[in-house]
This record gives structure tokens, C-alpha cells and sequence, in this order.
């Protein structure tokens, strides 16, 4: 049955195309009818940015070096994960139509959406690219090092997708998982070095980057970005089999129960 899914996302035809299309349409609907459209894929981390830079290093007195920079890496990366994760919970409800009335496979309605989310990241990063190296801080240009990144993204975007397959599911018995999962990520949130140095993370919670995939793929992100060299491979090791176990763990579910979710929803 885990095969089903896979084999039959597979056997179609123009399945990229189709994906990338709806993936446009989705990102482009989402700021449609707001004055300043698509601005505000980069307004929002930048609001952010502005928050938490304010509490943290003009009332805490956070002494990182380029804090803005480092706040905005992390942001994004969050955010991403956030968007694909809840924004995707009652996705087998509000997008029945996609699956019950065409021959879309369920999977591609997953992918579209998370496909969507990344047009916005990685606005959001060239963003990042230009304000680091150009603006706040005197080191100047691109690094080899920095295309680190995309493996690292892949990471987050396995990782978002099996999440998203899980919760999605979960959430055609149990609807609490919405709640719940609110909860929970803002318990993660804090629990992330998003803000914190990362020594301070370290010393706080001895180990915990391997604990929480999140925290991990942050503190590599940054490693590439800001840092500019290698990762820390046996963190993205254990980043990427919590990644893979999870999306094993969403397609079974996907197979079991998303296959009813017409009937139940």
C-alpha cells in the first residue's frame, strides 16, 4: 500500500508542470487582494526581524554580532516550517474538491503547497543574501559554501512535508491536532536557538540541537550562511533521518487513512 502512493504520484504525465502551476497560483492568491501584494512575502519576516531585534538586543542587550542577520535566517527557516505544517492540518478538507473531482494524486496537493511556501522562502533568502553581505556587515560577496543551503532546505522541506502528511491525517479523527499543534510549535519555537547565541542554547540544554530537527537545520543554515563553512554533517545526519522516519511514518498514514478522508471529513 506505501507503494501506491508513491508509484501512483509517479505514473502520471506533466506532473511537474502541474505542480509548479498550482504552486504560482497558490502563492499569488495568497497576497491577491492585499494593497501591497506580494511586498508582503517580505514585509512579514522583516516585521519580525524588527520585533524580536528590539526586544533582544535593545532592551536584553543581546551582544551577537549582526543580530539582525542572524534573526532573519532563523525567521525564515521557521516560517516556512510553520506555514507548511499548520497552514497544511485541514488540507484533505479544504482542498477536497482537488482530489475527489480530478485525477490529482493526494500527495501532489501536499507538494504544491509546500512548493508555494518555497517561492516565498527563497524571496525571502535573496533577501537575506543581499542584507548580510551587503548591507549590515563588511564581509563582501557570495561564498562556494553557501550552496550548502539547498541540501539543508531539502532537509526542511522533507521534514515539513512528512509533518504536514501526519497532522493532516491526524486531523480526520481528531481535529484537536489543530490546537495541539499550536501548543506545541510555540513551545518549539522557544525551544529553537532562533534568538538565543548559540552557546547559550548549548549550555542550557546540553545536546538538545539533536533532539529537536528544527534547532539542527537552523544552526547549519547559519553555519553556510553567516559562518561560510561545512555544515555540521553528523547533525544533518540526524536531521535527515528524523526527515525520512517521519515521512515514512505520513505516507502509511496517507495509505490508512487520508484514502477514507472524503468519506470521514
Amino acid at each position: 500500500m506505501l507503494g501506491q502512493t508513491v508509484k501512483g504520484f509517479l505514473s502520471g504525465t506533466n506532473r511537474m508542470e502541474r505542480l509548479w502551476l498550482l504552486a504560482k497560483i497558490e502563492f499569488k492568491l495568497r497576497y491577491y487582494e492585499n494593497k501591497l501584494g506580494l511586498l508582503w512575502a517580505l514585509l512579514k519576516p522583516l516585521m519580525d526581524v524588527a520585533i524580536y531585534y528590539v526586544v533582544f538586543k535593545t532592551i536584553l542587550k543581546s551582544d551577537l554580532e549582526a543580530f539582525a542577520s542572524y534573526l532573519f535566517i532563523g525567521l525564515i527557516l521557521w516560517n516556512f516550517f510553520l506555514e507548511s505544517t499548520a497552514g497544511t492540518t485541514q488540507i484533505l478538507q479544504t482542498k477536497k474538491y482537488l482530489y475527489e473531482y480530478s485525477n490529482m494524486n493526494k500527495l501532489e496537493i501536499y507538494l504544491s503547497a509546500l512548493m508555494s511556501n518555497s517561492i516565498g522562502f527563497f524571496f525571502n533568502l535573496a533577501m537575506f543574501i543581499v542584507f548580510f553581505n551587503f548591507v549590515e556587515t563588511d564581509v563582501m560577496g557570495l561564498d562556494v559554501l553557501n550552496l550548502w543551503i539547498l541540501p539543508i532546505f531539502l532537509n526542511l522541506f522533507i521534514l515539513s512535508l512528512a509533518l504536514s502528511l501526519i497532522l493532516s491525517c491526524i486531523f480526520v479523527v481528531a481535529k484537536d491536532i489543530t490546537q495541539i499543534w499550536q501548543v506545541f510549535t510555540a513551545g518549539l519555537f522557544f525551544l529553537s536557538p532562533i534568538f538565543y547565541k548559540l552557546t547559550l542554547f548549548k549550555q542550557a540544554l546540553p545536546s538538545f540541537e539533536y533532539v529537536n530537527p528544527i534547532a539542527g537545520i537552523i544552526i547549519n543554515a547559519r553555519q553556510v550562511m553567516m559562518g561560510k563553512v561545512l555544515p555540521d554533517f553528523e547533525l544533518m545526519l540526524f536531521d535527515y533521518g528524523y526527515a525520512l522516519f517521519l515521512l515514512l511514518v505520513g505516507f502509511i498514514l496517507l495509505n490508512k487513512i487520508g484514502a477514507k478522508a472524503a468519506e470521514k471529513l
